[in-house]
């Protein structure tokens, strides 16, 4: 609600398990989420600022910076959010702030 994302996208998002996979290619990187509902690809350098299209359809300001297992992203549009992704070999951890709002989500690793 916070975000202004409707109740039908809401529940889609938490009822969605994407696989979600980085990728480095040089100084560059694509972040892939693949899901039954939506695939996207965010192509970025690290600690770059780049526009950005959320999966709900926000545009926002993004710097996304990876620092060894650990990616930091934060999002600047109306508001700011941050979402802190822990990378290790048997999973993902996906902190995400807004506003006062904390929400937690694991990946296991294919």
């Amino acid at each position: 609600i916070l975000l202004g994302v409707g109740m039908v996208l809401r529940k889609v998002g938490s009822s969605m398990v994407p696989t979600c996979y980085l990728i480095k290619n040089g100084d560059e990187y694509a972040y892939h989420t693949d899901s039954t509902f939506k695939n996207t690809i965010v192509k970025f350098k690290s600690g770059v600022e780049f526009e950005n299209e959320t999966l709900d359809g926000r545009k926002v300001a993004t710097v996304i910076t990876v620092d060894g297992d650990k990616m930091v992203q934060i999002e600047k549009g109306d508001k700011k959010s941050e979402i802190i992704r822990q990378f290790s070999a048997t999973e993902m951890v996906a902190d995400c702030v807004y506003d006062t709002t904390v929400t937690k989500r694991w990946f296991k690793a294919v």
